[in-house]
């Protein structure tokens, strides 16, 4: 298991529930202007999501029609719109 320094906060919810909530060490989701990582630490992200697939550390796969993701001070909180 990773160590807690290399590692953030992950909140990924619905309008209606949470679909995720812990510690992650990677994070690699389809952005409006490309596909892009989050790892720990990483400057701060502002960014629209574009359909596709969230993946949680290179295991775990979430698919979604839309999104917004904010990435600051190591925790990062997505709203998402699940694919159906």
């Amino acid at each position: 298991m990773a160590e807690e320094g290399s590692r953030f906060g992950l909140l990924i919810m619905d309008p209606d529930r949470v679909i995720f909530e812990g510690k992650v060490s990677s994070l690699f989701l389809k952005g409006d202007t490309g596909e892009f990582e989050i790892l720990p630490f990483h400057y701060p992200v502002l960014s629209l999501l574009a359909e596709g697939d969230i993946v949680i550390d290179w295991k775990s796969v979430l698919a979604i029609k839309s999104g917004i993701l904010r990435f600051f001070m190591n925790e990062c909180v997505i709203i998402v719109e699940l694919k159906e």
